[in-house]
């Protein structure tokens, strides 16, 4: 799940991150977390993005068992989601929650 909103234009976008302990063990929280900072890192990196974003992204527990490339899948289609309903309703945070797979 992935939480964002424009905060201020002029600060650098900021990324903050959840994993509970309904995520596994603190070897599988921290791996986690882990992939997820490198994710982050990426999309920073990448400058189509607007700064002044703050960003929380929500680890649930199927994230323990995905592998990265899935994970980076879901994360990059959530955070594409959520700067495309920031840039359509900059006042209100956008929040994408996974989908379900049925």
């Amino acid at each position: 799940m992935l939480y964002a909103a424009a905060v201020n234009p002029a600060q650098p976008t900021a990324f903050g991150f959840i994993v509970s302990k309904a995520v596994g063990n603190a070897v599988i929280r921290n791996r986690v977390k882990r992939r997820l900072r490198e994710l982050a890192a990426d999309s920073l990196r990448d400058k189509q993005y607007a700064q002044g974003l703050a960003v929380v992204v929500r680890a649930l527990p199927a994230a323990a068992s995905a592998d990265f490339v899935a994970l980076e899948h879901d994360y990059r289609k959530a955070f594409k989601t959520a700067v495309i309903k920031l840039t359509a309703t900059p006042t209100a945070p956008a929040r994408v929650a996974p989908e379900e797979k049925g």
